[in-house]
């Protein structure tokens, strides 16, 4: 059952910082979020580092209780997979890479070039030469995770694309994200306790290249072994939190209530730690989906996994309208924002902190999970307040070339002079002096 959070008349002005910062507060949030695995991640990572291949063997059987037959899978059993996959599911996994390709070429940053007072700077994007991408598998094996990593990240220009997943209980990754692995091009595939993984791919091991980043969803142990290695200056991780699955519905009395339920259970679905928020002004449309979760709760195939999150980590908001109902969203700052009211676009223009926002009933995030074009790789945990969706420009860094022409190094080179000598920084005052033609220069 979703616990209800009564707002009426807490939320006032919420659009101002300040505003914001009282609302979360009154928020209930998952336990992982304040008390994160940041030693025992810390301690997979030192023994990763300290025993290489051996390590993420050790770690995978004690952590996973299974051993691996191997840390790498040839691109051979890759291809071997994606030919046994149905034609169905083929087809699909085709319809989703080329719409993420095409999606993520069309975000390219170009080449620019300013000038200006005799200096042109050019902004050149250039890859990173070796990205992993962290896949979840176990149980449900997200092969769409697949597509949503490697695409960008070869669209974005990376020569080398690492995917990274848990084993099954018998050692073997999932033969749908070795296949997914294949359809997207990715140039190797490990398998391991996925904290290890993250480990091996910025330390190396005797198998594993190391990485220049590392992206991709998972669970609490996961998002924090990236945080833990980029902690340590090994490699760059984007900026928000990829953690458990969220979701916020903001609904009104046009919603079908059965609309609403089952794009809250989609979320929750997934595994521990999943958050769902309902936010309504009317206790109608409350009572309405509340039930309407229940009964869809209790005949999906995870009923287990969505019981023990609604118990967990499932709320309904009641609030006084929807400007306050968007403050509250804001102020939760979720992964999948729903606006399924009457007019969204309305609503859309007062949103400022989501992952991404899926507007009007025809629009569930399962859209976004697999076919809208962007990838499901988005920020968790509130992390939306400062990080955004997965995208090219994870996988790249912006390069300035600087060319000074004679007309720009006399016009601007007193002020340069000037500033070296403020910080007492004489050699870089130098530079500009033997360059000069205008009396900057030091007499002899």
């Amino acid at each position: 059952m979703l616990r209800r959070v009564d707002l009426r008349g807490a939320v006032q002005g919420a659009h101002s910082a300040a505003a914001m910062a009282q609302v979360r507060g009154r928020l209930p949030r998952p336990a992982v979020v304040s008390d994160p695995p940041v030693g025992v991640v810390a301690a997979i990572c030192d023994e990763v580092r300290d025993g290489g291949d051996a390590a993420v063997r050790a770690v995978t059987r004690r952590v996973d209780g299974c051993d691996l037959p191997s840390l790498v899978v040839s691109a051979e059993e890759c291809r071997s997979a994606l030919d046994c996959l149905p034609g169905d599911v083929r087809d699909a996994l085709e319809v989703s890479r080329d719409r993420v390709e095409a999606f993520h070429r069309h975000t390219l940053p170009s080449t620019g070039t300013w000038s200006d007072g005799g200096v042109r700077v050019e902004t050149l994007p250039v890859a990173v030469d070796r990205a992993g991408c962290y896949v979840p598998g176990g149980r449900t094996p997200l092969i769409s995770s697949v597509l949503m990593t490697v695409v960008p990240a070869k669209v974005a220009g990376v020569e080398e694309v690492v995917v990274a997943t848990a084993p099954d209980s018998g050692g073997l990754p999932a033969a749908g994200i070795l296949a997914a692995a294949s359809l997207a091009g990715a140039d190797q595939v490990i398998v391991g306790n996925s904290s290890a993984l993250v480990a091996a791919m910025a330390y190396g091991t005797e198998s594993i290249r190391p990485v220049d980043v590392i992206v991709g969803p998972g669970g609490t142990y996961t998002a924090q072994a990236k945080r833990e290695v980029a902690a340590r200056g090994l490699v760059g991780v984007p900026a928000s939190f990829a953690g458990p699955s969220e979701v916020v519905v903001v609904a009104d009395d046009s919603v079908d209530p059965e609309y609403a339920a089952v794009d809250l259970v989609v979320q929750i679905e997934h595994g521990p730690d999943g958050l769902a928020w309902l936010v309504c002004w009317s206790t109608d449309v409350a009572d309405a989906v509340e039930g309407a979760v229940e009964r869809l709760g209790a005949t999906a195939a995870r009923s287990d996994v969505i019981a023990a999150n609604l118990a967990d980590n499932a709320y309904t908001a009641i609030v006084d309208g929807p400007t306050e109902a968007i403050a509250v969203a804001n102020a939760i700052a979720p992964e999948h924002l729903q606006l399924m009211v009457a007019e969204p676009e309305v609503l859309l223009k007062q949103v400022r902190h989501a992952g991404a926002v899926f507007c009007g009933p025809l629009s569930p995030a399962s859209v976004g999970d697999y076919v809208a074009g962007p990838s499901h790789v988005l920020p968790t945990f509130g992390s939306a307040r400062f990080g955004g969706a997965l995208g090219v420009t994870d996988f790249q860094r912006q390069m300035h070339a600087v060319t000074v022409g004679r007309t720009g190094l006399d016009k601007l080179g007193a002020a340069v002079v000037a500033l070296a000598e403020a910080e007492g920084l004489g050699m870089h005052a130098e530079s500009i002096r033997m360059r000069s033609h205008d009396g900057l220069r030091t007499e002899k």
